[in-house]
């Protein structure tokens, strides 16, 4: 592997999250500087944390159906990409969503 080619991507990812986390925190201190009820900004807030919450839940479940994906392409022994491979982990993805969804729904 040549890590020449991972470097630029690695340090694109990494500039592209820090820009998000700095407008993120100035999105956050304009909405508490700009006066609205202290309501309004717990509403956000909280609303917002069960986003990120639900967002990790759901990447979880994903992540984990597609590695089970991965696991069964394993267990039959294929190797070539074939349209079965590719129907399989669309099939895993697809799964892992659908029992977001469920679990999301239980819990709110």
């Amino acid at each position: 592997m040549d890590y020449g080619i991972m470097i630029p991507i690695v340090l694109f990812i990494c500039i592209t999250y820090a820009i998000k986390v700095v407008v993120d925190a100035r999105v956050r201190s304009h909405m508490i500087g700009a006066g609205g009820s202290e309501e309004l900004v717990n509403s956000i807030m909280r609303d917002e944390e069960q986003r990120r919450r639900h967002s990790s839940l759901r990447w979880g479940i994903v992540l984990l159906s597609v590695a089970l994906g991965f696991g069964l392409i394993q267990w039959f022994g294929w190797h070539d990409v074939t349209p079965g491979m590719i129907a399989v982990l669309a099939g895993a993805t697809g799964l892992g969503n659908l029992a977001f969804f469920a679990i999301a729904r239980r819990l709110g």
